[in-house]
């Protein structure tokens, strides 16, 4: 596993070179125990999983907690989670590079606050790419090819956590980590165009 900062890039292909084809990502946030008005603690925070689909960047579709899966049928949203408790990823996301609509040359992970609270209410946020490629078996555990993590709050409504990026018939993935005012992900369009 690798641990990226923010500005890495890694080549999703497999030790041979094979093209990757099929990931997960894992996102997870811890709430913030030290939080809140004299230490009354935080409030709960609904924080939400996107991916958002670009095509020569132009917006052109999305899955996140009310819209599941983009149309081509590449990208699939797992379920929300409204907390961001319990142990593990708090929400994740599926991609089938294979696909992708010839287009779309970008697709941009991202963590927003549905209630509008900032970041700075959550901490250890974190992306982590598992690879989707490897043989099932019994027992078997994922393979996780990298994670970012971030270990303070962002002083924004959002993060962008990382993207993927079409390189002819190969993908990249480039660590971002970078907050963004952002709570509705039908509103990523223009809040993400600094990013592509």
């Amino acid at each position: 596993m690798i641990e990226l900062h923010p500005g890495d890039e890694l080549d999703l292909v497999t030790a041979d070179g094979t093209p990757l084809t099929r990931l997960q990502l894992g996102l997870g946030w811890d709430k913030e125990r030290t939080a809140g008005f004299i230490g009354t603690g935080a409030p709960d925070i609904d924080l939400d999983a996107s991916a958002v689909q670009f095509a020569g960047g132009q917006l052109f579709d999305l899955a996140f907690y009310n819209h599941l899966a983009t149309r081509d049928g590449s990208v699939v949203h797992l379920g929300d989670n409204k907390t961001g408790s319990g142990a593990g990823d708090d929400e994740a996301i599926t991609v089938d590079l294979s696909k992708v609509h010839g287009p779309v040359d970008q697709i941009v992970f991202v963590v927003s606050s549905y209630q509008g609270h900032t970041l700075e209410w959550v901490n250890n946020a974190y992306c982590r790419l598992i690879a989707g490629d490897q043989p099932e078996g019994e027992g078997e555990e994922p393979v996780e090819l990298a994670r970012l993590t971030l270990t303070g709050g962002v002083p924004e409504t959002g993060v962008v956590m990382a993207k993927l990026v079409r390189a002819g018939d190969r993908w990249r993935l480039r660590a971002i980590g970078s907050g963004v005012r952002l709570t509705k992900p039908s509103d990523a369009g223009a809040a993400l165009a600094r990013f592509l």
